[in-house]
């Protein structure tokens, strides 16, 4: 489908969204009234649609490559991380592509479906993950996608937005834990001062608390085929190292959990509310209910 063209990215993202979409709201409906059936249906949705474990684990070992001296390795594990050229990066520049990948994907891959889930269901998790997906795989700017990927990249930017401030958020409280980093105050304030100069309106968020937190400096030169894009600079102090690698890591999975609690009770809260409604309003099924949690939500939030 591929062509120079916006419309036929749009084309090629309604598809590929359409199908997804259609299974997993036929998937919602079918199980809904089956307490038990659509309980396991969400546990594998959610399962499928986290990736936090595999982030961590590749970043740790690219830290502990690092280390030891085996840049090599180091650039093939950050291939895994980041779609930047590696071959020539030494390692504080492997470390920093790292950390940025930590921060990114822990909104990305972490957060955004875990609270689509508890906003919508599990359907609306596939729905996240796949738009997630295509960004990753056509939301270039590259000559090839810079136009048939633009409606990939501005879905996700879309559908991420909620998620990247609650991760941003997650880790300024993060880093207020012993050991965790340079203290809330300090994220805080590089999240307020530098969350908006990344030229994308999440990724920027994260990385700034992140930068904070760690008490290092992210952004510079990347490389992507023959095209070089300055990123701005975003936290102050040194290049990440090994150890502020892993302490990245340490991060990522706090904000996890803190997720995971957060995306229960707000699950939780919704469903409550659909039940003061009234029982047809607790067995809505499909986008009906999606739209009912939402709008109570919105009542909530104004």
């Amino acid at each position: 489908m591929w062509r120079p063209s916006r419309a036929a990215g749009a084309a090629y993202v309604f598809l590929l969204m359409g199908a997804t979409a259609a299974a997993a709201v036929s998937l919602d409906r079918l199980l809904r009234r089956r307490s038990h059936a659509y309980f396991a249906f969400t546990a594998v949705v959610v399962w499928a649609t986290l990736g936090g474990r595999s982030l961590r684990e590749t970043a740790s070992g690219l830290a502990e490559a690092v280390e030891t001296g085996r840049i090599d390795e180091a650039r093939r594990l950050a291939r895994s991380l980041v779609g930047r050229e590696t071959a020539d990066l030494d390692g504080p520049e492997l470390c920093r592509a790292a950390v940025e990948s930590l921060a990114d994907n822990t909104a990305d891959a972490i957060v955004g479906p875990l609270l689509w889930c508890a906003l919508a269901g599990p359907a609306a998790a596939c729905i996240y993950r796949a738009a997630n997906t295509l960004d990753a795989m056509v939301g270039h700017r590259n000559e090839r996608y810079e136009r048939f990927g633009w409606a990939a990249a501005r879905l996700d930017d879309v559908l991420t937005w909620p998620a990247a401030r609650l991760a941003a958020l997650l880790t300024v409280s993060a880093a207020a834990l012993p050991g965790s980093g340079k203290g809330a105050a300090t994220a805080l304030r590089i999240l307020r001062r530098d969350g908006d100069r990344h030229p994308s309106p999440n990724a920027g968020q994260v990385e700034a608390a992140f930068a904070g937190a760690l008490g290092v400096r992210l952004g510079g030169a990347n490389r992507y085929g023959d095209l070089i894009e300055e990123r701005p600079r975003i936290g102050q102090g040194p290049l990440p190292d090994p150890e502020a690698t892993r302490r990245a890591v340490r991060l990522c999975a706090i904000v996890s959990a803190a997720a995971c609690a957060v995306s229960a009770l707000l699950s939780l809260g919704i469903q409550a509310l659909s039940v003061e409604r009234g029982p047809r309003a607790s067995l809505r099924t499909g986008s009906g209910l999606a739209s009912f949690r939402i709008s109570r939500l919105w009542e909530i939030v104004r």
